[in-house]
Formats: structure tokens, C-alpha cells, sequence
């Protein structure tokens, strides 16, 4: 079963760009629904099965960058666990495990837990963060690379650590949840053989936790990063962790839609700390094309503001680089 850009029957198929897992990942594309859903999980303090997938599990919505196919379960796994292999279309020699919750939402996740946004869905930044990474894996070789709030997938960084020949790649998320989640994706895909990286590894990191960021200050070659920038109370503390864990000479690509004023607010905190941020809006033909065509057909499942993920570069002041163009 094939979805094409903008087909208005994808959202009732549930699909994520072509594959069979597009029928049990199912999602309207509109952030209201989202909203009713928290709403409906704080009055109830659960939601069914079916209401979560149709709304959290964003899948409707794609750039067409991935294949999807349900593979086998592993034996510990619950009935709310799904695994999923996702193939790169344009370079199908790179592909991925990843294990999805499918199961109800509830009360104590939402309320407990560090910031849940990356523990329901890829979002389309994750997606086309990842899929850059893959075509452009020369610039990560021999580099050490971290993936900051990755949800519970970090499926970026995973491509990084499957298509580099990269020294290291930690996958990092502040959610205990998600990284529970990612550890156990780390082993599937080592068992298959699948990593080029020298070293993959994960672990909690909370941008304003002091011990978190310490611990590792200054070691990173890249850091690379998927809408983590509408968050009012962590956006400060996202980029003092940027800064911190950087490299002198290092670099950091993030891919975040407008999301109102929230992207122009992190680039202008970052320049505030003596970072230099450039931004690519045109990066990709594929991407940019398929922009195109869902602004034309006009279709309120696509919302630039919400959807579009701009390039942003941050380095320290003094080493700037320029993004790949396509």
C-alpha cells in the first residue's frame, strides 16, 4: 500500500510515506487533536488504544523519506510494543529496528515524566533530520556525535550510527521512558550487525540538569537535534547545553519548523551566547519539492508553520560553516 505527497486518503490508511506499517500508525496531522487528547487523558486519566493511535502517532503526515514494514516481536515485548523497520527510500541499503508503544497513554506519563512530546510520534523534523544525516553521512566520519531529545526512537541519530563511519554516537532524551526504549532499540539493531559506528550508547539528559551536561562538556564533534525548540521552560537551557557539550571547532545541525516565534527566539538566545546560527530553508530538492506541492493543494493537514523544518547551523563564534546544499 503506496501513499503519495499529499494524498487525502492517507490519513484515513494511516500511512507513514509506503509500507505496511502505515495501517497501525494512524494520525489526523492536526495539532488540536493533539490537545484534545491531553485534555481527554487528564479527565480520564487513560485513553484507549484506538483513540491514541488516530491521534498521537503522527503518520499521516511524511516527506515520503522512509519505508515502513512491522517485523517480528521480540519475546519480552508487550502487547503495546510494536517493531518497525524503517528503510530509507532514496539509499535503501540503510534501514533501521525501532520499537513503538502503541498502547494507551496515561495520566501519570503525561504529568510525571520530562517533556512527552518525542514518547507519541516521529515528528517531521525527526524524519528529515534523519534522512539529511543519511545523505550526507561523510560528515560525520571519525567524529564523536550526539542526538539531543530524541524521543523514544533518536531516529536521526541512529541513522548516523548506521550509514558513518562515525567514532561514537550517544542518544540522549530527558524522558527515563524514551531512553528505556532507545537502549533496547540499541540492541536489536547490534544484534543485526546494522552499526558502522565504532560506539552506540544512550542515556538520560536533561538540558538543565548540571551533572548531566558536566559530565560530558565538551565532547562533542556534532550535535544534531529535531524540533526540541517550543518548549518556553527548557529552550535557555537547550542551547547552554549546546554550548557546553560542544566542541571548540564543532557543529551543530538542527531542523525545527517556525512553530511561531519559537524558532527566532532560540537562534536569537543562541547568538546570545556566542553562537553563530545560519539558516537554509531550500537544503533539500526532495524536501523542497514536496513542500511545494502540499502548499499548493492547500490541504489543512500541512501547516508550514507547524510541519516545515528549517535548517539551522550553530557553531561557536569564529568557526562558522556552511550547511550542504543538495
Amino acid at each position: 500500500m503506496e501513499c503519495e505527497p499529499g494524498d487525502e486518503n492517507a490519513a484515513a490508511r494511516g500511512c507513514h510515506g509506503t509500507g505496511r506499517a502505515c495501517e497501525l500508525l494512524t494520525d489526523t496531522g492536526l495539532a488540536k487533536d493533539r490537545w484534545k487528547l491531553l485534555q481527554r487523558v487528564l479527565k480520564q486519566k487513560r485513553i484507549d488504544k484506538e483513540n491514541l493511535q488516530r491521534v498521537s502517532i503522527r503518520k499521516s503526515l511524511t516527506f515520503n523519506v522512509f519505508y515502513t514494514d512491522v517485523v517480528k516481536k521480540l519475546e519480552a515485548d508487550s502487547d503495546n510494543e510494536m517493531w518497525v523497520e524503517y528503510t530509507c527510500i532514496p539509499y535503501p541499503q540503510h534501514r533501521v529496528y525501532i520499537r513503538h508503544s502503541v498502547g494507551p497513554l496515561n495520566v501519570e506519563d503525561v504529568l510525571t515524566s520530562f517533556d512527552n512530546t518525542g514518547n507519541v510520534c516521529i515528528w517531521p523534523s525527526e524524519e528529515v533530520l534523519a534522512y539529511y544525516c543519511i545523505k550526507h553521512s561523510e560528515i560525520f566520519r571519525g567524529l564523536a556525535v550526539c542526538e539531543l531529545g530524541g524521543g523514544m526512537t533518536c531516529l536521526a541519530g541512529l541513522m548516523v550510527a548506521i550509514s558513518a563511519d562515525v567514532k561514537e554516537v550517544l542518544l540522549t532524551d530527558g524522558n527515563e521512558k524514551a531512553i528505556r526504549n532507545v537502549a533496547e532499540i540499541i540492541e536489536r539493531n547490534k544484534k543485526h550487525g546494522l552499526f558502522r559506528a565504532g560506539s552506540v550508547s544512550s542515556r538520560i539528559m536533561r538540558w538543565d540538569n548540571e551533572m548531566d551536561v558536566s559530565l560530558l562538556e565538551g565532547h562533542f564533534d556534532v550535535i544534531i537535534c529535531a524540533d526540541c525548540l517550543f518548549l518556553d521552560l527548557y529552550r535557555a537551557s537547550l542551547v547552554d547545553a549546546i554550548k557546553r557539550l560542544l566542541k571548540p571547532n564543532g557543529k551543530v545541525l538542527v531542523f525545527a519548523p517556525q512553530r511561531g516565534s519559537t524558532l527566532n527566539q532560540f537562534c536569537s538566545l543562541a547568538e546570545k551566547a556566542c553562537l553563530t546560527a545560519q539558516r537554509l530553508v531550500n537544503y533539500d530538492d526532495h524536501v523542497w519539492n514536496f513542500h511545494l506541492k502540499m502548499k499548493n493543494e492547500k490541504t489543512e493537514r500541512y501547516d508550514e508553520n507547524l510541519h516545515y523544518p528549517v535548517l539551522i547551523t550553530l557553531t561557536k563564534q569564529g568557526t562558522a560553516i556552511c550547511p550542504h546544499p543538495s
